[in-house]
């Protein structure tokens, strides 16, 4: 087991009100990848929040071949590996297939299995044997309780280092809810749950292109909603790509999560009344 992945998922699990994944969806540049990291630390620092630098390498699963899928595994992981050179910062990264795991080990303090994928066998256990944490998107098609059969899986892998993430769930064909009894349900993983609210606003091949096919949007407006209900019910890490007042939600947010007692549950009395 990966000593420093022990560590960081101690530190993790102990976040109070919660640790904070983002970053940009893709890494666009090495320049830009370095700014944005600069800047979400400066926030996070500021705000006592515990940061993983999130971007991928390569969005193998874009809806659209027309779009940008990031500058590949070799080229990404280098420049995933500046930032943490540069900023101290620990960092994860997704995988589409078994041959990646080792590499991205390498330079990863978190690997990500993308949704889709939240049920592939082999690609779980050769994450998990590198040690390192695996932080397990719950695919849009999914019912909570499987995750606990994918996280069992890693565990069973010799990695006890794992994370259940809620990214919301196929409403029609071109939309995707959050049901909050969700985060209540994914604890039956017996591990951190963390909330996506920026991927679980998307509306899956919901925009027609010029010239034909089609992409991905989405309702990037509704993040704070989706935000706060994830911190109220209680969470332990939020997931999602920085917007441009990313400080005062994030305010918000750990002034809600200070209130509620959403990470402790209430068992209620279920007995009929009678004075």
């Amino acid at each position: 087991m990966d000593a420093s992945s022990v560590a960081l998922y101690g530190q993790l699990k102990a976040a109070q009100p919660f640790f904070l994944l983002a970053g940009p969806n893709v890494i666009e540049s090495e320049e830009h990848v370095l700014k944005m990291a600069k800047h979400i630390k400066g926030i996070t620092t500021k705000l006592g929040l515990p940061l993983v630098f999130k971007s991928s390498f390569d969005k193998a699963n874009r809806t659209s071949s027309k779009s940008f899928r990031g500058p590949g595994l070799e080229e990404g992981l280098k420049i995933l590996e500046k930032v943490k050179a540069t900023y101290d910062l620990p960092v994860v990264t997704d995988v589409h297939e078994s041959h990646q795991c080792e590499a991205v080990g390498r330079v990863a303090d978190i690997i990500q299995i993308p949704a889709f994928l939240c049920r592939q066998t082999d690609l779980l256990v050769a994450a998990a044997k590198t040690g390192k944490i695996i932080n397990i998107k719950k695919g849009q098609f999914c019912a909570p309780s499987v995750m606990a059969n994918s996280a069992e899986k890693i565990r069973l892998a010799g990695n006890q280092n794992v994370m259940v993430c809620e990214r919301g769930t196929m409403f029609g064909y071109n939309d995707l809810i959050v049901d909050p009894r969700n985060f209540e349900w994914l604890r039956e993983a017996n591990c951190p749950v963390v909330a996506d609210v920026t991927h679980a606003l998307q509306q899956p091949a919901g925009k027609k292109l010029d010239g034909g096919g089609v992409a991905s949007g989405g309702l990037r407006e509704l993040i704070p909603c989706i935000a706060r209900t994830s911190v109220a019910v209680g969470v332990d890490g939020i997931f999602m790509e920085p917007l441009r007042n990313l400080e005062e939600l994030l305010e918000e947010l750990i002034a809600i999560a200070r209130v509620t007692k959403g990470k402790k549950p209430l068992k209620i009395d279920l007995t009929p009344f009678k004075e």
